[in-house]
């Protein structure tokens, strides 16, 4: 009854999620002729999730540079994510994963499931790379090396100091930014972002990312995965994993208001960036995960629930943002709603509660200075009246003869 019962409970999301259902259809029906495009258009379906929907609407050449760099990129995080693999062997391949790239024989057997398919078959990413455009080749490679590199550096280095936080996030997504700014430029349809403005981009989806995914990156096997900064966690516990003990529940959550509160100083950066984009395809495929990622961090803050499981936003609400989000005003409006959603649970006595609502306050003043937000569309503050239950009958049986179809 989850599915079905969040469907009750939330019938907006009725409309966006048969809308998302017919989008991935249509999606992976989408797929060129010629094997390696096509491996790769099917491993980004795989590996992206729901991303891969925002990817395929940019307009053709330069979503084939973008289906490269994510799968490029996601093979060097699926190296550096393997725990099993030895540092000596590691290290190396990191480091040199950019000249790969150029190579349509090399392939490294890492990773599990879907991950594991594209390190297999690595070559067919490979001769999808070199039929690129050169400055699209060349920005993927400078960024590949970079990251590489930098993921090196903290195979043998901790994320210690706030300062380390910040680059981990710089070459492990800071970088993504940066070379999805270089491939919008070369592609001839946005102007060349200021540097500090892309950076920010990646450090605010991947900090999110890292708060989100504490459990798992703490129970990885063999060995855990720390990057919570110890200046930040030391505060609150002898050893980062002492969290996820429930009689540790209160500093636990203290912490995580604290990394929160971190994160949010990126949003007025990653607001000024997608104001300055201009082709419609590429401003959704910016702001949906901008989006989604206030929204995470509104509902980890203050919740213990982190610390026990999964916390992400249900797939209605996806499905919504995914569909709603058009222009600016759709972006100011929820990140408005969801930093109001993060307000309301800031309990006065948190040690960081003056500073949390300094930035949230912050993040509102800048949506109320674009003059748009009576336009929005509520994320955060949903409506409470329920649709007719015929109409949800209708949709529910919709989305049944729709998975039907698709087996």
């Amino acid at each position: 009854m989850g599915k079905l019962g969040s469907l009750l409970k939330h019938p907006a999301d009725l409309p966006a999620l048969v809308k998302l259902k017919f989008a991935s259809l249509y999606a992976e029906k989408q797929v060129p002729p010629e094997p390696h495009w096509a491996f790769c258009y099917t491993m980004l379906q795989k590996v992206s999730r729901s991303f891969a929907l925002v990817i395929q609407q940019l307009e053709p050449e330069l979503r084939n540079a973008v289906c490269i760099f994510y799968l490029v990129l996601r093979g060097l995080d699926t190296v550096e994510d393997d725990t099993s693999i030895p540092a000596d062997v590691k290290l190396p391949i990191l480091e040199s994963f950019h000249r790969h790239i150029y190579d349509v024989n090399w392939h490294f057997s890492c990773g599990t499931n879907h991950y594991k398919m594209l390190m297999d078959h690595f070559q067919h990413v490979a001769s999808s790379f070199l039929e690129l455009g050169r400055r699209y080749q060349e920005a993927i490679e400078d960024i590949t090396k970079g990251m590489g590199a930098g993921m090196a550096k903290f195979i043998c280095k901790e994320v210690e100091t706030i300062d380390d936080y910040d680059e981990y996030c710089h070459y492990v997504a800071g970088l993504v930014g940066l070379g999805l700014s270089r491939l919008f430029y070369a592609s001839g349809t946005e102007e060349f972002a200021p540097d500090s403005l892309s950076n920010s981009m990646g450090l605010f989806l991947q900090k999110t990312n890292i708060i989100r995914d504490y459990l798992e990156d703490i129970n990885e096997v063999p060995k855990s995965r720390m990057f919570w900064p110890r200046e930040i966690w030391n505060k609150y516990a002898l050893k980062l994993e002492d969290f996820k003990y429930e009689e540790n529940s209160s500093e636990a959550v203290r912490c995580l208001n604290e990394m929160v509160t971190n994160a949010l100083f990126h949003v007025e950066d990653c607001l000024k960036y997608m104001s300055a984009l201009r082709d419609p395809a590429i401003f959704r495929f910016c702001a949906i995960p901008q989006i989604m990622a206030i929204g995470t961090l509104a509902l980890c803050y203050n919740n213990v629930e982190l610390f026990r499981g999964v916390v992400r936003m249900r797939r209605g609400l996806v499905a919504r943002v995914m569909d709603e989000t058009r222009s600016m005003a759709d972006v100011y409006g929820a990140f408005f709603d969801f930093s109001c959603m993060l307000s309301s649970k800031v309990d006065k006595g948190d040690p960081n509660a003056t500073k949390t609502l300094d930035r949230v306050e912050a993040i509102q003043k800048a949506c109320r200075a674009s003059g748009s937000l009576d336009k929005r569309r509520s994320y955060a503050n949903e409506s409470k009246t329920r649709q007719n239950v015929v109409l949800i009958i209708f949709f529910i049986i919709l989305m049944i003869m729709i998975a039907y179809w698709v087996k």
